[in-house]
């Protein structure tokens, strides 16, 4: 989805932007210019955290919809998770440009002015210079394996057991209510910000 960003013209803008140090307007041209350049190698997780707020309520609104499925007539079911998951998707893609650009937009302003104020140009070319090094883009290349690796194995020694949990904590609230709790969803591995939880089916 976010490969469809036009990032490189969108940062260029953002960056040749006059109004984008508003706040610190007595920083030296050389402090903005070495902020300008962190943010940039930024976009990237700038862009993550941007589709993780858009994707978190998403998420979260298919979960519910999860054991509401089950009120749906059996010969609809399927047709019914498959229409949900696709409206959910449409919605995600509608809006992933449109809120990653306003939120780069908001970068430097927030970001931009947060780095002027908390470090000195010192600092910041220090920081700079490691964000450009080898072991840096290694590393951040690397971090999502390292995310997936941990979060597997968290799931895989604990799933069952908090599954098991879980449902007890259903069944017991379902009960309060009085109502009759279906099994919980088996735990998983985190899906990625940009996607939806798939709906569950039949």
């Amino acid at each position: 989805m976010l490969k469809s960003i036009q990032a490189g013209a969108i940062a260029a803008s953002l960056l040749a932007s006059p109004v984008v140090f508003a706040q610190k307007a007595d920083s030296p041209q050389s402090k903005k210019d070495v902020i300008a350049k962190i943010l940039k190698i930024q976009q990237p997780a700038i862009e993550a955290l941007t589709m993780g707020v858009l994707s978190r309520p998403v998420n979260e609104l298919a979960a519910k919809a999860a054991p509401a499925l089950r009120n749906v007539p059996e010969a609809k079911r399927e047709a019914t998770a498959k229409q949900i998951d696709a409206d959910l998707r449409k919605f995600l893609e509608d809006n992933a440009k449109p809120l990653v650009d306003k939120g780069l937009k908001l970068a430097p302003s927030t970001m931009g002015v947060a780095l002027d104020e908390k470090f000195t140009e010192d600092e910041l070319k220090q920081l700079l210079a490691w964000l450009e090094s080898p072991v840096s883009k290694k590393f951040a290349e690397s971090s999502q394996e390292l995310q997936s690796l941990y979060t597997k194995k968290l799931i895989d020694d604990n799933g069952k057991q908090l599954d098991e949990k879980f449902t007890a904590l259903q069944q017991n609230v379902a009960k309060q209510l009085g109502l009759e709790a279906g099994p919980a969803p088996a735990a998983s591995a985190p899906k990625p910000a940009a996607k939806p939880a798939p709906t569950p089916k039949k």
